[in-house]
């Protein structure tokens, strides 16, 4: 999907069970009073869109803190204002201002909403989501993997079902990749296409971590791993996320999560991270935001930054109640 900018520049195998998680109440309350109105979440930086994303994170957040009427009221705006493709994947982002709608699917949007969905009725006992989380999830094997140019028969997990892919180049945004979510849907579901996307999808990982090549997108080719041909290559917004699904997934021994959280760290200020570098590694952008930071201590299993930043910022302030989630469903013994 589309990133924001929000940082100043920088001179120079086995499935995971289940476990019932509760974020801190007042913490989803707080982001609900800033983001949510109505079922609908709003990313303020984004000119006050709504995107399947933030649809789908809001529906884990609520399922996470056991807010049953907020998370009603996210699944039913989204399913009158997104789920109106022909297929059960949403579309993107619909625009406050005048309701254009993006038609195109994410898949990390569809694969949270999924798992919401699924978690709502399995962990919570909600009922009336889980058929939509197994028809959405089967869908999403149906259209949203192909295969890799380097193993046909291996699944790649693509971006979205309108996602450029070839049968020699496959564009894939690593980012996209949350076992945990994929093997828990899959099973439900039946679906051994992503239980095998979220294997290959760590096998994936390791190997742009090898190839130094965690970027935001990138090109899966016959010959190795390329900068895609529509976006600009680098660690940024969407790369920050892979030590938090890895993590979450407890998934920690995987190269990937250890070099994402090299990258994160390796910041020039004392008590920032870097959420952006060039296709050198070196380094763009930092932040010191409580939500940025919230990525580094959820994946060492330590407690949370305290304190909130004294500007909202839909993405950093929504990472920082996913890093607190994957924190107590993580394996981090803080459940």
């Amino acid at each position: 999907m589309r990133r924001r900018t929000f940082c100043r520049l920088v001179i120079g195998g086995s499935v995971v069970s289940a476990v019932p998680a509760r974020a801190t109440v007042p913490d989803f309350r707080v982001w609900a009073e800033t983001y949510l109105r109505q079922g609908r979440v709003i990313d303020w930086q984004q000119n006050g869109i709504s995107h399947s994303e933030g649809q789908g994170w809001g529906l884990l957040l609520a399922q996470a803190a056991g807010d049953q009427v907020a998370f009603e009221q996210i699944e039913a705006w989204t399913a009158a204002n997104l789920s109106l493709r022909q297929d059960r994947l949403m579309a993107w982002s619909r625009r406050s201002e005048d309701g254009l709608i993006d038609w195109n699917n994410a898949t990390d949007g569809d694969l949270f909403r999924a798992w919401a969905l699924l978690r709502a009725g399995r962990d919570s006992g909600w009922s009336g989501y889980i058929d939509t989380a197994l028809a959405i999830a089967r869908d999403i094997a149906v259209l949203c993997l192909a295969p890799d140019p380097r193993a046909p028969a291996e699944p790649l997990l693509l971006p979205g079902a309108e996602a450029r892919r070839e049968a020699a180049r496959v564009l894939v945004n690593p980012s996209y990749i949350m076992p945990r979510a994929l093997r828990e849907l899959g099973e439900a579901a039946g679906e051994p296409r992503l239980i095998r996307a979220a294997d290959h999808g760590e096998t994936l990982l390791t190997e742009l971590a090898a190839a130094d090549r965690l970027w935001n997108w990138v090109d899966v080719t016959e010959w190795g791993f390329v900068e895609p041909i529509e976006h600009r290559a680098g660690w940024g917004y969407d790369a920050i996320r892979i030590p938090l699904y890895l993590g979450w997934s407890d998934r920690r021994a995987n190269p990937a999560h250890s070099m994402g959280l090299q990258l994160l760290e390796d910041a020039l200020t004392p008590g920032h991270v870097v959420v952006q570098r060039d296709p050198r590694g070196h380094p763009v952008s930092e932040s010191n935001h409580p939500g940025f930071l919230s990525l580094v201590s959820s994946a060492r299993c330590q407690p949370l930054p305290g304190g909130r930043s004294s500007r909202s910022s839909y993405y950093p302030d929504t990472l920082k109640l996913l890093a607190e989630t994957a924190l107590r469903e993580g394996g981090c013994g803080h459940g």
